[in-house]
């Protein structure tokens, strides 16, 4: 049972480490200090509930709903870039550098956002659904301690990354740093669209 729970931890921090948009979302609102606590909750959740259904056997699912992927797929590339965008315009707005001096967003506005970066990218349903999944089978009689690992690897690094990033601030009280971050999340976000669709016309 510990070896299965040490290999989901381990599996499931590895798919999650590599910096994404939802990853990006989550140091920039840690950096502001905003929602940390229900951005990160609501993050580690849904991975919960993703990591279960792919234990569960739900991935075979797919195989009914074959258009299922391909909206979800564009769908999410046009979401993140039209976030792409706002936050290239955020850069340039004096507004948005400071943490002080920043309209904060409103729970609603950053639970939205956060759902949508989590339910409406393919690769979270290929690595937790799929992936995880699959490799559960291996560990059977203990698939139970192999998925609590993995879902345990997402609560640590999401509550890590969000209330870590408050040891970063010193860095950002220049406006320039801030834009630096904010043209950076804007490329991420381009890339994250770009390897979506790039995905989805070979497939």
């Amino acid at each position: 049972m510990t070896g299965a729970f040490i290999s989901g931890f381990l599996l499931g921090l590895s798919l999650i480490l590599p910096i994404g948009a939802q990853n990006a979302y989550v140091l920039r609102l840690g950096l502001r200090g905003e929602h940390v606590l229900a951005v990160c909750l609501t993050c580690a959740i849904s991975d919960a509930v993703l990591i279960l259904a792919g234990v569960a056997g739900f991935a075979r699912i797919s195989a009914f709903l074959p258009w299922a992927e391909t909206a979800m797929r564009y769908f999410g590339a046009g979401f993140l870039i039209v976030y792409g965008v706002r936050s290239l315009m955020a850069a340039f707005e004096a507004t948005a550098f400071k943490t002080s001096e920043a309209t904060p967003a409103s729970l609603r506005r950053a639970m939205l956002t956060c759902l949508a970066f989590t339910w409406l990218n393919p690769h979270v349903y290929l690595d937790t659904v799929v992936l995880i999944g699959s490799i559960s089978t291996q560990f059977t009689g203990n698939r139970g301690a192999f998925a609590l690992g993995a879902m345990l690897a997402s609560f640590t690094f999401f509550f890590s990354l969000g209330y870590g990033a408050r040891l970063l601030r010193p860095f950002f009280a220049s406006p320039v740093t801030w834009r630096i971050l904010d043209a950076g999340i804007a490329l991420v976000m381009w890339i994250t669209a770009a390897r979506l669709l790039l995905d989805g016309s070979s497939a």
